[in-house]
């Protein structure tokens, strides 16, 4: 009898063992990805970045490029398993001993909105070949998922991502949703850490041309609550967390280590809402009316991330993954996403 309780005992222990290894690998065959949410709400995705995981259950194509100094070859980084976290160690292998960039973020949508530096736009030139925009640092945002190392896009001024030619992003008063998760500790008030829609030219086109997801201190237009940073919509030539430019007493300043930001845009009407990426619900900071001059909009379709719509690139954060859908999310939809975010379980 002894003897069959310490086997019994061994067994359950083996298997505890197995499963907190791989947490996420049996959570997200189970349960999907954000965008296999989003399909089932009615609002697939049309473009779905993410440097750390897979954002649908059964992805295992390629998530990022990274690519070395020292000789200038390139590879490509994939998930550990079919929809898991990404494989930092393939990363880590191929860069040892020298430095590498992240080239290009792949979209994992089956759009081909791949994200690539940035070329020059109206307001600014980068300080890459023939002007475009720096490729980020691949290894300087560390992150873990369910204990499993990964990287981030580690955004200083200088360095952005676009795609000018897009296939299923919303343009013109179109509907779409957009979310991102950010480092809440890295910002800073210059513009613009965007992620989101943007001009297809790469120049300030007027009022409504844009919807996309910012991040930081800017303080030139619409702001929150308290000192900042905060999650705002950037819809060109103005910051917005409601339909006039004011400090939004429901837009909080943001404190967590993770932040999830959503920003979503129909005829008529939009909504901004954001939490915690470690844990708990989202909070809803505004949900109603354009703002005068806004409505319709003129969106054009672009893709970017952590520059303006202009390529204004003076800006800085960490992106960790994101998407874009087409039509409206609905507010439940959005909270299942934000679950399925907690459930990664983002730590430093």
């Amino acid at each position: 009898m002894a003897s069959s309780t310490l086997s019994f005992a061994v067994g359950i222990t083996a298997m505890a063992a197995v499963v907190n290894a791989f947490p996420q690998q049996w959570w997200s065959r189970s349960q999907g990805g954000p965008c296999d949410i989003y399909a089932s709400g009615g609002t697939p995705c049309v473009a779905a970045h993410g440097t750390t995981r897979a954002l649908y259950g059964n992805y295992n194509g390629a998530l990022y490029q990274v690519k070395r100094s020292s000789d200038g070859q390139a590879t490509d980084i994939h998930p550990r398993w079919t929809g898991g976290v990404a494989n930092a160690e393939t990363q880590d292998n191929f860069c040892s001993g020298t430095s590498c960039t992240i080239t290009t973020i792949y979209d994992q949508s089956g759009h081909n909105n791949h994200l690539t530096p940035a070329p020059p736009g109206g307001a600014a030139s980068g300080s890459g070949p023939n002007g475009y925009d720096l490729a980020a640092s691949a290894t300087a945002a560390t992150v873990h998922l369910n204990g499993q190392k990964a990287y981030g896009v580690y955004v200083t001024p200088g360095i952005g991502y676009r795609n000018d030619q897009t296939s299923g992003v919303a343009t013109g008063d179109a509907a779409e949703g957009i979310y991102a998760v950010v480092d809440g500790s890295h910002y800073n008030g210059g513009c613009c850490f965007d992620y989101g829609n943007a001009e297809t030219n790469n120049n300030d086109d007027g009022a409504g041309t844009m919807e996309a997801l910012y991040f930081g201190l800017g303080t030139g237009y619409g702001t929150g609550a308290g000192s900042g940073p905060w999650i705002l919509a950037d819809m060109e030539n103005g910051l917005f967390s409601e339909n006039v430019v004011a400090a939004n007493q429901n837009d909080p300043t943001q404190t967590s280590r993770f932040v999830t930001g959503i920003l979503k845009g129909e005829a008529g009407n939009w909504s901004l809402r954001g939490g915690n990426s470690a844990s708990g619900g989202l909070s809803t900071y505004w949900s109603g009316a354009r703002p005068a001059g806004y409505n319709p909009m003129k969106k054009q379709g672009a893709i970017i991330l952590g520059i303006g719509g202009d390529n204004s690139n003076g800006a800085q954060g960490t992106f960790y993954e994101g998407v874009m859908t087409t039509g409206y999310p609905s507010d439940q939809t959005e909270n299942s996403v934000q679950a399925n975010i907690v459930a990664a379980r983002y730590s430093t």
